[in-house]
């Protein structure tokens, strides 16, 4: 059974999960495989297309060429190698971006990475994959004496006719992966010592002690018996805290001790709990919402970014608005909508000048989470500097609904989330995203992307433009009604 660098990462998230899919993959729970990964996918592939351009020289493997083909490339002679694959005794395989024999006879690994920087997080660690690759390459007797990371160039401003040297980065990782390798090196070999285990206790797994945004894929597979609530609802409960609970068979937020420390927010959160019922600072909330200037303009944008920029002006993953729904709210409670939606990529001129004939420079603009559209006006500032008085304007008169949700309305039913996907329903249950076949900003993006940049048919088309009107149109109506219920206290 191979071991690859994909499976490796995922023994390094969760032991547990990694065996289940190797040994018993019809037990692990399938998730969809969504737009997004797909996307994700294709923009690895993109960004690896320019990596040909600094090797002009190499020679380039099949993607799908097997071990002995690349032992017999290498026998051949050669400096530069673009994806030649090796296989150790044990079955460990790695596919390598890049390979560049030194004058010395030792070689340069080259891993290549669809990300502005190198990552040293804990959920993806990009030295961790070069060591991979590096061990791979030492069982098959070459001599890794450099060790360096292909990523985008932050800084990259498209224009015209992208050029690999100005795409892209080369980053020295040698003294990282070195320092790194002996604890790698013993952790594949824990791996590999994992898959020769038949039977696994399917009683609880290393993700009892992450943060829930770390659980693997199948915690609720090796942890059916955590209670719900859970103590990994607890608003930014570290894993310090995490381990105390956890070492004490405390699991549910029934379960925490009395006396243990909590955060005001987390005690806050606890206390909705064990009332059953929200805690809401009224006062506050009716002061706040006194001091908005009509008319209300609860509005949302949806974006396009991407790792290679598809236009000028764009640097790598920098997001442009192709959406925007907007809900007006006059004193006397009546309501206006407008909505704009792009069929191509392109900077907002038209959705803008739309905008402002709508809202005018006047009341005050509602959104949730609202350094997201503040940061999306200030790069269109930066794009488009005619409308900086309105984009100024906006930022300058904006409310963050999502911030009442933050410490002023705290019920244990949001688990521990201020999101309004968490908050709407509780607050809202008449509404749902549930039904719609959008139903996130990414899948928003993703969805919007096929319109752009795909060729499909004119009924397709039509369906992806009422699927995204309507998913945009349901976040500005969700925030004016949950508006109505603050409004109500």
């Amino acid at each position: 059974m191979q071991l690859t660098k994909t499976d490796f990462i995922h023994y390094l998230q969760c032991p547990e999960s990694f065996w289940l899919a190797k040994k018993e993959p019809e037990k692990y729970p399938k998730g969809e495989y969504s737009l997004f990964l797909q996307k994700l996918i294709n923009e690895g592939y993109e960004v690896e297309s320019y990596v040909g351009e600094l090797f002009p020289n190499a020679i380039v493997l099949s993607n799908f060429a097997n071990p002995l083909e690349t032992k017999g490339a290498l026998n051949k002679g050669g400096e530069t190698f673009l994806q030649p694959s090796f296989i150790t005794e044990k079955g460990v395989f790695a596919r390598i971006d890049a390979l560049e024999k030194l004058a010395d006879g030792s070689w340069h690994l080259y891993e290549v990475k669809s990300s502005v920087r190198v990552s040293e997080k804990p959920a993806h660690n990009h030295i961790y994959d070069v060591c991979f690759q590096k061990y791979v390459l030492e069982q098959n007797g070459l001599v890794i004496s450099r060790c360096s990371i292909i990523h985008l160039n932050g800084e990259f401003i498209r224009k015209g006719e992208i050029k690999a040297e100005d795409l892209l980065t080369i980053t020295d990782v040698t003294e990282k992966v070195e320092n790194a390798f002996s604890d790698i090196v013993n952790k594949i070999h824990a791996a590999l010592q994992l898959l020769k285990i038949s039977n696994l206790s399917y009683e609880g797994c290393s993700c009892l002690y992450k943060t829930r945004a770390n659980h693997c894929e199948t915690f609720d597979f090796f942890n059916p018996d955590v209670p719900q609530p859970s103590i990994y609802e607890l608003k930014r409960l570290f894993e310090k805290k995490i381990k105390e609970l956890v070492d004490s068979s405390n699991y549910g937020l029934v379960d925490v001790p009395e006396g243990f420390e909590l955060t005001a927010g987390q005690q806050l959160q606890y206390n909705s709990f064990v009332q059953q019922e929200p805690i809401i600072n009224i006062y506050s909330i009716k002061k706040t919402l006194t001091e908005l200037e009509y008319p209300l303009h609860f509005f949302d944008y949806e974006a396009y970014g991407s790792a290679v920029p598809k236009i000028d002006g764009l640097k790598p993953f920098e997001q442009i608005p192709f959406q925007v729904s907007i809900h007006s709210m006059q004193e006397d409670g009546s309501l206006s909508h407008f909505e704009f939606l792009c069929d191509q990529l392109e900077f907002p001129k038209t959705m803008l000048k739309q905008m402002q004939a709508f809202t005018k420079m006047e009341g005050t603009f509602v959104s949730w989470h609202a350094s997201y559209e503040i940061g999306t006006n200030n790069r269109m500032i930066s794009w488009l500097p005619e409308h900086e008085q309105y984009l100024e304007y906006i930022n300058t008169h904006i409310f963050d609904l999502e911030k009442v949700f933050m410490k002023d309305y705290v019920d244990y039913r949001f688990k521990g989330s201020s999101s309004i996907k968490k908050v709407l329903p509780v607050l809202v249950p008449k509404l749902s995203y549930k039904n719609l076949n959008v139903q996130d900003g990414t899948m928003a993006m993703d969805t919007w992307g096929k319109i752009a940049f795909d060729s499909v048919s004119q009924k397709e088309k039509k369906q992806i433009r009422q699927d995204l009107l309507e998913y945009c149109k349901l976040d500005t109506w969700a925030m004016v009604e949950i508006f109505k219920v603050l409004q109500k206290l």
